[in-house]
């Protein structure tokens, strides 16, 4: 089995096994994947992913170990209602995203003051404030080309049903 080799998936490991999860190759390549990705994969991107180099992989596998994740605080999860979850691993702490409604590709913007917004939140309001989600919903640069130029889209999928 290969160590974790940054900081993050070091920290992500030690926390696994503080809470008697074991660290298995499998695990540690699911673990690398959602540490490393900047595009907050989803469970079947995570599988994709690791498919070729673990031909063996189940998707329980993966789905058992981002429950781990979840159960730990090592992971925020992005739940939307008409797209499958994603999970991010770098920057598992509450934080604003960008989501393009044409390909769903999800960014983190640097969004300075929304912690103070949330503590400014729960002075006025006497709630205790436990997390927060703040998104942001448009089209990606490469949608909006799409759109404005739709003759630079894709071809359609000749496999697709009329």
């Amino acid at each position: 089995m290969t160590s974790p080799d940054t900081p993050r998936l070091a920290a992500i490991t030690a926390r696994l096994r503080e809470r008697g999860y074991r660290i298995t190759p499998q695990r540690l390549a699911i673990l690398r994947v959602l540490a490393e990705s900047p595009d907050h994969p989803t469970v079947e991107t995570v599988y994709r992913r690791l498919l070729p180099d673990i031909p063996d992989l189940s998707l329980a596998t993966v789905y058992k170990t981002i429950a781990a994740l979840k159960a730990c605080g090592e992971v925020l999860e992005l739940q939307f209602s008409d797209r499958d979850n994603r999970y991010d691993a770098a920057r598992p702490e509450p934080h604003p995203h960008l989501i393009c409604q044409g390909c769903g590709a999800v960014a983190d913007p640097e969004l300075p003051g929304v912690e103070a917004m949330a503590k400014a939140l729960a002075r006025a309001t006497g709630y205790s404030i436990l997390t927060h989600r703040l998104d942001f919903f448009g089209l990606c640069p490469k949608c909006q080309i799409k759109r404005d130029k739709p003759d630079q889209a894709s071809p359609p999928d000749p496999s697709e049903k009329k």
